[in-house]
């Protein structure tokens, strides 16, 4: 990678690599129990070949997921952000055809993410940018945030300048040393109803909320 490539490419990984390797080991371990578990009742009743097959069909789709979440990366280049699991995805900021923000809620555990869609692949992109539980969590850099919200703002199109706008907000109160729980990707994901795994925020209802944004 030359200098100008090293300079322009941002890592957009919310959790670092030990983090990662510690939830795929978990995944695995409770995918190995769990199909045990489903493999010794068939077992009862089949012998040991239906225990045998038991265990390949309910582990291998668990582990092949623990797998590509192992190699999850992200990164951005220019206007360009890229994922890559088993293969990778690119969708072109610039051009893409969707925008959205998605909220996540897993054992108590909420994650706010961009979520876009478009050329050079068509396909979807979920860029993890804070995950909160309790009063406290993670959060994505200042410097790939600045960078996402440069790029949505140059894009000009009024849903992406209220992104934009949201991130900016986030990096303002973070400069000003709010605590997590009074910034505004925190308020935006406790907005989102409870009892759902993963839900796309309404775009009205995010652009209400970046009003009332300082």
């Amino acid at each position: 990678m030359s200098e100008a490539a090293a300079a322009d490419h941002v890592e957009l990984d919310l959790l670092d690599r030990a983090t990662i390797r510690k939830r795929t080991r978990n995944v695995c371990i409770a995918a190995l129990v769990v199909a045990a578990a489903f493999g010794g009742i068939v077992g009862l009743l089949a012998g040991p070949a239906g225990f045998g097959i038991t265990v390949v069909v309910v582990a291998v789709p668990l582990l092949l997921l623990a797998f590509s979440e192992s190699r999850k990366t992200a990164w951005m280049s220019g206007s360009r952000v890229s994922m890559r699991a088993i293969g990778t995805r690119v969708v072109d900021l610039h051009a893409a055809k969707r925008l959205d923000v998605v909220v996540t809620d897993m054992r108590g555990m909420r994650t706010v993410s961009l979520l876009a869609s478009g050329p050079p692949n068509d396909k979807a992109i979920t860029v993890a940018l804070a995950m909160y539980a309790g009063t406290g969590g993670r959060e994505l850099g200042v410097y790939a945030l600045r960078r996402i919200a440069d790029t949505l703002a140059a894009i000009g199109e009024a849903h992406a300048l209220v992104l934009s706008e949201l991130l900016v907000a986030q990096l303002r109160s973070e400069a000003r040393g709010d605590g997590a729980a009074n910034r505004p990707l925190y308020r935006l994901a406790s907005m989102a109803p409870q009892g759902r795994m993963a839900q796309k925020l309404h775009p009205d209802a995010v652009a209400r909320f970046v009003t009332t944004l300082d």
